[in-house]
């Protein structure tokens, strides 16, 4: 089974609070629970014990990282255009209600984090989070996973960096400004738009952009670097000149420093999720996407090229990475 690098083979186990029991299909050492709150209401959680928690990036990546940890996969979230979709179809669930409804727990990340921080082998590489699904996504409240990472990061004075769409990375402010006393934190919230009705229609489990961009506020108010990544700016919904100089605009009054934008890209299984809404919502822009992303998973370089120098623009204008005064203050006081 595609499960097996996530179980022990040694462990069994039984559900709870309201779980639905084992399934066949899955991990023999999963526990499955499910939780009568407004939170959690029509999700499965399925807490596995895995053999790792530290991936390696394969060297082909265009990525500038080449170690990640992924506690959860599956995300609360359910952002339509979501790049990480596909991979819960390696789990044999699908990439649309499953990926949004059916998460998997590595309940040991913090001990296993422990073992490889610890390892003869690990040469205190760079680590970094939120770049598959949200570390910080509403699970995160009960399961606090990242609590013990974040401690077992500053423990070994390891290096790391958060990407989060949660506003849930302010209650591990403590841990991080621990650690960003002894190792490289770097830290970025994500926010490519500040549009309610949008937000509301394609990012439905997230907090407001408002308050993701507060967050950032607030992190770099207590010494902290934090930036915002503009991901995704989406074609015909919120790449227009107002759209992105509201969305910088706030940003930089939160004394982000730095701001950088990604263009929507659909691969496989984000693909045909994000299109079918697409259909439904924007019927009138289904043949303008057509053409967009004929080629591949990608807008065109030029599209890209495009929305990259209206941030850039806009972020000099606005002051984004100055000197940033809301910082000063915290860093003196």
């Amino acid at each position: 089974m595609r499960w097996d690098n996530l179980r022990l083979d040694s462990a069994d186990s039984a559900s709870g609070d309201g779980g639905q029991g084992q399934l066949p299909m899955f991990a023999r050492d999963a526990v499955v629970r499910t939780f009568d709150t407004p939170g959690f209401r029509g999700m499965t959680f399925y807490e596995v014990h895995a053999k790792s928690i530290v991936s390696h990036v394969p060297e082909s990546s265009h990525m500038s990282f080449r170690w990640t940890i992924n506690p959860y996969r599956g995300c609360q979230h359910a952002c339509r255009y979501c790049f990480a979709r596909q991979s819960h179809t390696y789990l044999d669930m699908d990439a649309g209600r499953d990926f949004d409804s059916r998460v998997i727990v590595k309940v040991n990340a913090p001990e296993l984090l422990r073992k490889k921080l610890a390892s003869p082998g690990w040469a205190g590489e760079h680590i970094a989070m939120g770049t598959n699904v949200d570390c910080y996504q509403r699970a995160e409240g009960r399961y606090q996973l990242m609590r013990g990472i974040i401690a077992a990061l500053r423990d070994a004075a390891n290096p790391f960096s958060i990407l989060t769409k949660g506003t849930l990375i302010l209650r591990d402010l403590d841990l991080l400004l621990e650690a960003a006393e002894v190792t490289d934190v770097g830290l970025n919230v994500s926010a490519a738009f500040v549009d309610p009705s949008l937000w509301r229609a394609i990012e439905p489990g997230t907090p407001a952009p408002e308050r993701r961009i507060e967050a950032c506020a607030t992190l770099n108010d207590n010494g902290l670097r934090c930036g915002v990544l503009m991901g995704p700016v989406v074609p015909y919904l919120s790449d227009s000149p107002a759209q992105l100089d509201a969305a910088v605009r706030q940003i930089a009054a939160a004394g982000a420093a730095h701001v950088t934008p990604i263009v929507l890209h659909l691969r496989p299984g984000t693909r045909e999720w994000f299109l079918g809404w697409l259909r439904t919502a924007h019927p009138e822009l289904v043949g303008k996407y057509a053409a967009l992303y004929d080629r591949g998973s990608y807008a065109p370089r030029d599209y890209q090229a495009r929305i990259t120098a209206q941030v850039r623009e806009l972020a000099e204008k606005y002051g984004v990475g100055r000197a940033n005064p809301r910082q000063a203050r915290a860093v003196r006081s």
